[in-house]
C-alpha cells in the first residue's frame, strides 16, 4: 500500500466504503501506452487486481513498479476489499468483466450494502479507424485457416471486385444507408484480401511482396502530394482549382505522353466514352468526334454531350432503365419495387 493512500484510508475510518476503479484498455493500442489518469490511478491504488494472468498490460505494469494480484474476486469480496476507504483498481479483461459489474449492480440495487465509489476509467482509447486493425487480423486468420480463402489468387478474386463495386453503386443510387454501409465493407474486404495475398509474395507475381500498410502508405503519400492546397503552400477556393491541382500533380507523377493513358478500356462503354471526353476537354483539346454508321457512334455522341453538361451518362441511363423497369412491371400488373 502506498503511504499517501494508507494515510487517507486511516483518516477515513474503518466504515468508509472506499473506491473501485475498473480500468479498461483497447487491444488495438500497444500495451503500456496508457493515459496519465490511468497511471495515476494505478500508482495511487491500495491494490491492483487482474483476473487474466496473460493480460498484455501486466508485464508493462510490473516493469513500472505496479504490483498486480492475479485474482478474480466476486462483487462482495471486492466491496469488502475497499473497506476503510481503500482504493482497488481492477484491470479489466477483454470481455470487460461482465460477471463482476453485474454483481456490483445487484449489490447496489439491493440497498443493503454501503457501496464504494465506482469509476470506469478508460486507460487507452481507439483512434478513428482502429477497427481496421481487427479486419486485418481476421483476414490473416481466414487466409490461413479457411480452405476456400487460403487458395484464392488476385486473378480469382478480380470478378468479385467488379461485382462489389456495382453493388456499392446500386446502394448509393437507391439511397439505402444500411445497404451502403454493408457494401462499403464488402469493397473494403476486397482491398484487404488482395493486400493479404500480395503479402505472401508468390513467385508467379514476379515482384516484391507488399502489405496493407504499403497500400495505405501509398495512398496517403498520393493524397498529400495531390492536395498542395491542404498540405502545402498552394491555394484553392473552388472545386475547379482543386481539380486543376490534382491533374497537374498527377501529370507530373505519371509522365504520360497522352491524356488517354491510364483510362481502363474494360469499363462500361458509356463511362469509357465520358472519361475520354473529360480528359480531352480538361486538356483543352478540341477533338471532333468520329463519325460512322451504327448506334455505337450515336451513343458516343450522347456520352460526350452528357459529360460536357456535367451528367454521368451511366448514372443517367441506369435511372432511366429503372423507370423503364417500373413501367414494364406496371403493364404486367406486378407490384412496384423500391429503388
Amino acid at each position: 500500500m502506498n503511504a499517501t493512500s494508507s494515510d487517507a484510508a486511516a483518516q477515513a475510518g474503518p466504515t468508509a466504503p472506499g473506491r473501485i476503479v475498473l480500468l479498461t484498455t483497447s487491444h488495438r493500442v500497444a500495451p503500456g501506452l496508457l493515459s496519465w489518469p490511468a497511471w495515476q490511478a494505478l500508482r495511487g491504488a491500495d491494490q491492483v487486481l487482474c483476473a487474466d494472468g496473460a493480460h498484455p498490460q501486466l508485464p508493462y505494469l510490473r516493469e513500472a513498479g505496479v504490483t498486480v494480484d492475479e485474482t478474480s474476486p466476486g462483487a462482495q469480496e471486492l466491496v469488502d476489499a475497499c473497506a476503510g476507504g481503500r482504493t482497488v483498481v481492477v484491470v479489466a479483461t477483454g470481455e470487460g468483466e461482465p460477471r463482476l459489474t453485474d454483481g456490483l449492480a445487484r449489490l447496489a440495487g439491493s440497498g443493503r450494502v454501503h457501496m464504494p465509489e465506482l469509476e470506469l476509467l478508460p486507460a487507452s482509447y481507439d483512434l478513428p479507424g482502429a477497427r481496421l486493425l481487427d479486419l486485418v487480423q481476421v483476414m490473416d486468420r481466414i487466409r490461413v485457416e479457411c480452405p476456400w480463402s487460403s487458395r484464392q489468387t488476385h486473378e480469382g478474386l478480380a470478378k468479385y471486385g467488379i461485382e462489389e463495386a456495382y453493388e456499392l453503386v446500386e446502394a448509393i443510387e437507391e439511397g439505402d444507408r444500411d445497404e451502403l454501409r454493408e457494401e462499403l465493407g464488402d469493397v473494403l474486404l476486397q482491398v484487404v484480401f488482395h493486400s493479404r495475398i500480395a503479402e505472401e509474395g508468390r513467385p508467379e507475381d514476379g515482384a516484391e511482396p507488399f502489405s496493407i500498410d504499403d497500400v495505405a502508405g501509398g495512398i496517403v503519400a498520393k493524397l498529400i502530394h495531390r492536395h498542395p492546397h491542404v498540405f502545402g503552400d498552394e491555394t484553392a477556393t473552388t472545386p475547379e482549382e482543386v481539380k486543376e491541382h490534382w491533374l497537374r500533380t498527377k501529370a507530373e507523377e505519371k509522365r504520360r505522353t497522352s491524356v488517354t493513358e491510364g483510362i481502363p478500356l474494360g469499363q462500361p462503354g458509356l463511362a469509357l466514352a465520358a472519361k475520354l471526353a473529360s480528359r480531352a476537354r480538361t486538356a483543352g483539346l478540341e477533338v471532333e468526334l468520329p463519325h460512322g454508321e451504327g448506334v455505337g457512334y450515336e451513343l458516343l455522341a450522347v456520352a460526350a454531350r452528357a459529360e460536357a453538361e456535367g451528367v454521368d451518362p451511366e448514372t443517367a441511363l441506369r435511372a432511366a432503365a429503372r423507370a423503364y423497369r417500373d413501367a414494364i412491371r406496371a403493364e404486367e400488373g406486378s407490384p412496384a419495387l423500391d429503388g
